[in-house]
């Protein structure tokens, strides 16, 4: 007999707590097979094909196109055949709907144990079944008790303590009922400032009436959900700089020099190299000397932890938008690898394929943005790194070279750097090293 077994949105990875229903990929009465992509759904990181652990047919799809999903909330129902129900389902009874609710792992995710179990933000779901689900009814709101009368206070009969005839005269000239009183002297005798403190308070000018706020008025124009991978850019953006405490310096540099070596490179044959993966070797290089600056900082532990690998993320933009893929170990690659992992990646993530773990993880930023047609930047250090470099347009300027004024080839190199991990000096050694092999590439022969 059929059994219908119901499959929720998994962890993508990376501690995403909720994806965005794209593209629906399979209908109800349809049959899917194990792992059947089931649904196309948009991270705050990637575009992702979700494949269904399960095979049978549909019967249920919860969601909409363009709705939000929290991480775990229920995203089909498939009817599974008896003889292919999962082995969990034939354990006992007790084990049995600890099964259902862990479906097998994802292709190219897998279960990940490492990570405690995290609060999810749970959001109504609508199923999409045929049979209309009627509202609850509203629960009634509840009636504010009636604010209890003031009480009046008692005045107390009897003499009253005060001794000076003038403080009862000014007490009684004025119309203050002492007996109303209480005296700031020994044992609580009515002074003179006590009479004085009453009187200002009788004369003091009643407020004036609280005028009601005048409702706000929404501001005119089109309005964007800040959602999505545009969400997840701002919160991260907003987080360094919170945290970071950031500082850049930067320098023009003569790269004529290395866009001649870059054309004999490629005048060899073979694949191109291109600046960017020249650059990233730069980078690379610098990075083994300064290594202070491919660290991070952990608030808990108080403590700066200094990163063995280089995983170097370069910024590329896309029609969703600002994505910084990560190429893992860079420091030993050379440029020809360098140029075709960038080539890769950027395909990836112009046709939205990348996957959150191409997404996360990297240790140092290198952003090209000369492509722009712009000359400088302060970039904003991609948290929790510790710095980024930026490269402007690579363009012919007037410039001193050997003595004589040439038109060469100039680049400015910006690096924003967290200053926690370290000085000044430290960063302008850096840059300096960087600006070097940009004008001398041999100076790389030494590292190579």
């Amino acid at each position: 007999m059929p059994q219908v077994m119901e499959f929720k949105l998994p962890d993508l990875g990376e501690g995403l707590t909720e994806a965005e229903i794209v593209r629906w990929l399979v209908a109800v009465g349809d049959v899917v097979a194990i792992d059947q992509p089931v649904v196309e759904v948009e991270t705050a990181k990637a575009m992702v094909e979700v494949p269904c652990p399960y095979g049978g047919v549909v019967t249920a799809r919860f969601g909409e196109e363009g709705q939000e999903l929290p991480v775990g909330a229920p995203l089909i129902t498939v009817a599974v055949g008896a003889q292919s129900v999962p082995e969990a389902a034939e354990a006992p009874a007790a084990e049995a709907e600890g099964a259902a609710a862990a479906p097998r792992p994802l292709i190219g995710y897998g279960s990940d144990h490492s990570r405690p179990a995290r609060r999810r933000r749970v959001r109504p779901v609508t199923a999409a079944v045929s049979a209309p689900v009627a509202p609850a009814a509203a629960a009634p709101a509840p009636v504010a008790a009636p604010a209890p009368a003031p009480v009046p206070v008692a005045v107390p009969a009897g003499p009253v303590p005060v001794i000076s005839p003038l403080v009862r005269k000014l007490a009684r000239d004025n119309g203050v009922d002492m007996r109303a009183l209480h005296g700031s002297g020994p044992e609580g005798l009515i002074l003179r400032a006590d009479v004085e403190a009453a009187l200002a308070a009788l004369r003091a000018p009643e407020a004036a009436p609280a005028v009601p706020a005048a409702p706000a008025v929404a501001v005119q124009g089109e309005r964007i959900p800040l959602k999505g991978l545009r969400g997840a850019v701002a919160e991260k953006l907003s987080r360094s700089r919170r945290e970071i405490p950031d500082a850049t310096c930067w320098v023009d540099a003569d790269a004529t020099e290395l866009m001649a070596a870059r054309a004999a490179m490629n005048a060899v044959g073979g694949p191109k190299i291109s600046v960017l993966a020249l650059l990233a070797r730069i980078c690379t290089a610098a990075l083994a000397r300064y290594p202070e600056l491919n660290s991070t900082v952990d608030l808990a532990a108080k403590e700066i932890v200094r990163l063995p690998s280089v995983h170097l993320g370069f910024a590329a933009q896309t029609e969703r938008g600002l994505v910084v893929p990560v190429v893992r170990d860079a420091q030993g690659m050379n440029p020809e690898s360098l140029s075709a992992e960038f080539a890769r990646l950027t395909e990836l993530a112009r046709s939205g394929k990348l996957a959150p773990s191409d997404l996360t993880g990297g240790t140092f930023t290198l952003n090209n943005y000369g492509v722009f047609g712009v000359d400088g930047s302060t970039p904003i250090v991609n948290h929790p790194e510790a710095a980024m470099l930026g490269v402007g347009r690579i363009i012919d300027k007037p410039w001193v070279h050997e003595g004589q004024l040439a038109v060469r080839k100039v680049v400015q190199l910006s690096l924003t750097f967290d200053h926690r991990v370290c000085d000044g000096g430290t960063a302008g050694g850096f840059l300096r090293y960087v600006a070097d092999c940009v004008e001398s590439p041999a100076v790389l022969l030494r590292t190579l």
